[in-house]
């Protein structure tokens, strides 16, 4: 007699039995998953907060002037749309706002577009964003052209970067509350 021939149905059983107890724990894991994904929001970084909030309103701008917000993938429009999208999007014509870089490079901005409206209700004054903004994205090239420490550059832009901060602040309060009222 084989040492295989004593094994019955119930040997059979208690040997997949393992198997189905995985599949049925995967399963409840799985349930269980679903269910944590449906009732819990998502939680955005500030970042996103602030970013999501700038593409509403700026979706809900162009929405008001009949066009439609820019999506990849979404469909192919006509040079024409394009630009009109473009200009409703970011301002048209000469750029109202300006800032020469101790690079030499000058930064300029619109005032009458979705984008600034959006920046002007989230951060509540879109000059002093868009010049403490500007400061501080830039201040690693500018500590690699002045051949200064990036400590050094902070240092002789506290209060650009302060009043960056301040502002960062005030946005993300503004697209929190944005947010929730929309949901």
């Amino acid at each position: 007699m084989s040492p295989r021939r004593g094994t019955g149905r119930a040997e059979r059983r208690m040997r997949s039995f393992p198997a189905a107890v995985a599949a049925l724990v995967s399963c409840g894991l799985f349930l269980t998953a679903c269910a944590t994904t449906v009732s819990t929001p998502v939680r955005l970084s500030p970042h996103d907060t602030v970013k999501a909030a700038t593409r509403r309103l700026t979706d809900d701008c162009l929405t008001r002037r009949g066009l439609a917000p820019p999506r990849p993938g979404g469909p192919i429009r006509s040079a024409a749309e394009r630009q009109r999208v473009a200009a409703a999007l970011f301002g048209a014509g000469q750029a109202e706002l300006s800032l020469r870089l101790s690079t030499g490079y000058v930064v300029r901005a619109h005032t009458d577009g979705c984008l600034a409206a959006a920046q002007r209700r989230l951060y509540g004054d879109q000059v002093r964003w868009f010049r403490s903004s500007v400061v501080v994205q830039n201040l690693r090239p500018e500590a690699a052209q002045s051949h200064r420490s990036l400590a050094e550059v902070r240092a002789r832009h506290r209060a650009e970067i302060a009043e960056w901060r301040r502002l960062r602040a005030h946005a993300l309060t503004e697209a929190t509350s944005l947010l929730t009222v929309h949901r």
